[in-house]
C-alpha cells in the first residue's frame, strides 16, 4: 500500500494503522470513533502484534481518532480494495475444493449517509462470490448510472476462466457481455426483472406455456415459506444476438412466497445465460439465479450489522475505505464458517 502522508511527523506506520482498522472491523467497529475506542482498549500485546512502535520512554500508545481518520481519508482506495480483494480471493477455495464452477455476482451499492446538500452519495460496484460472500473486487463509480462503464475495469484483474458471472440487465451491454465471454472465457447469467420492461417483454413472449417445469425447490425460514420453479427455453440466434451475445438459454423463475399473517405473493423473473443444456443442469441454474441475491445479503449485513447507511463519513476516501474493511471483516468471518456475522 502506498503511504499518502508526508514523512515529517509520521510516527505510526501505514501498516499499523490499517491493521488496527481491520482488527476493529472484525470485532464489530462501525465507525472511525469505534475503531479508535477499540485501539484504546487493546492490550500492549495486540498493539505490538499489529506493529505499533514503542516510544523511547517504553510506553506504547494506540493511534488517536484524528490520526485514523486522516489516514482513511487520504489512503488510495483502489489500492486498498485491490489488496483486500486479493487476500479474500486467496481464501476462496470452496468451489475449487468441490469441483464446482465458481459463481460471482456483480452489483452496486450506494453509501447513503455520505450524501450532502452539495454532493450526491458515493456509489460502489462490487464483485462477490455466491458461495461465501467474499468481495473479490470493488470500485467507486460515482453514481449508479456509471456502473456499466466500470464493469470491465472491475472484472479485468480477476481470473474468470470457466467462471459464471451473474448480473442484472443494467450490465447487459453488448460490448461488455462479448468481452466477458470471448476475452475472459467466462459464462454469464443476466437477471431480468420488471424494471427492465423491454427485455422483460421480449423474454415473457417466449412460448413458456408449452415448456414443462424442469426444477422445483422450496424453503422455510424467517417466518415465511417460499417455493420456486424453473423453466428453460433455447434462444434463437436472432433473439440472443440483439441484446445478449452468446446467449443460449432463457430462464423463467416463478416464486411463490407466503409469510405468516400476510397474503401469498407471486413473482416471475426471467434470465438469459450463455450456458447451454449440455454445460449445466436446471438445478444449477436455479441455484445460480437465487445465489445472485447473496450480494444483496452482503449489503444487508453492511447496513444492519455495521450501520453503513447511517454513517455520515464523507471526507476523502474514508467512506470507501470503511466499506472495504467491512467487506474484509464479513469475508474473513464467512470463510471461517460464521453463519451469524453480528453474533460472531
Amino acid at each position: 500500500m502506498p503511504d499518502p502522508r508526508a514523512r515529517r511527523g509520521r510516527w505510526y506506520s501505514l501498516t499499523a494503522v490499517l491493521l488496527v482498522c481491520a482488527c476493529a472491523a472484525v470485532s464489530g467497529a462501525r465507525s472511525v470513533d469505534e475503531i479508535a475506542e477499540w485501539a484504546a482498549r487493546a492490550s500492549g500485546t495486540v498493539l505490538t502484534a499489529v506493529g505499533i512502535r514503542r516510544h523511547p520512554l517504553k510506553w506504547r500508545r494506540a493511534p488517536s481518532r484524528t490520526t485514523i481518520g486522516r489516514v482513511l481519508a487520504a489512503v488510495d482506495g483502489d489500492a486498498l480494495d485491490r489488496v483486500i480483494g486479493t487476500y479474500l480471493a486467496g481464501r476462496n477455495t470452496g468451489e475449487a475444493d468441490s469441483g464446482q464452477r465458481q459463481v460471482i455476482a456483480v452489483d452496486g451499492k450506494s453509501l447513503r449517509g455520505s450524501a450532502r446538500l452539495s454532493t450526491g452519495h458515493r456509489h460502489l460496484l462490487s464483485a462477490v462470490t455466491h458461495h461465501q460472500a467474499l468481495t473479490l473486487a470493488q470500485a467507486e463509480v460515482g453514481a449508479k448510472t456509471n456502473e456499466t462503464a466500470h464493469f470491465r475495469p472491475l472484472l479485468e484483474p480477476l481470473d474468470l476462466d470457466g467462471a459464471l458471472v451473474t448480473f442484472d440487465a443494467l450490465h447487459s451491454v453488448k460490448a461488455n457481455v462479448t468481452w466477458l465471454v470471448e476475452t475472459k472465457s467466462a459464462h454469464y447469467i443476466a437477471v431480468i426483472k420488471r424494471n427492465q420492461p423491454t427485455a422483460y417483454r421480449q423474454l415473457a413472449a417466449l412460448p413458456w406455456p408449452d415448456v414443462a417445469v424442469q426444477h422445483t425447490a422450496s424453503s422455510t425460514g424467517h417466518g415465511r415459506r417460499e417455493s420456486r420453479s424453473l423453466k428453460t427455453c433455447g434462444i434463437a440466434d436472432e433473439l440472443g444476438g440483439i441484446a445478449f451475445p452468446h446467449a443460449r438459454l432463457a430462464l423463467r423463475v416463478h416464486r411463490r412466497r407466503k409469510q405468516t399473517g400476510r397474503r401469498e405473493t407471486r413473482e416471475t423473473v426471467y434470465a438469459v445465460t450463455s450456458l447451454d443444456a449440455h454445460q449445466t443442469t436446471p438445478a444449477n441454474l436455479a441455484t445460480a439465479v437465487r445465489g445472485h441475491w447473496s450480494i444483496e445479503a452482503l449489503h444487508h449485513v453492511r447496513d444492519v450489522t455495521f450501520a453503513e447507511d447511517a454513517s455520515t463519513l464523507r471526507t476523502g476516501t474514508a467512506p470507501r475505505a470503511m466499506a472495504a474493511f467491512r467487506n474484509l471483516a464479513i469475508g474473513l468471518l464467512k470463510s471461517r464458517g460464521a453463519d451469524n456475522i453480528a453474533k460472531t
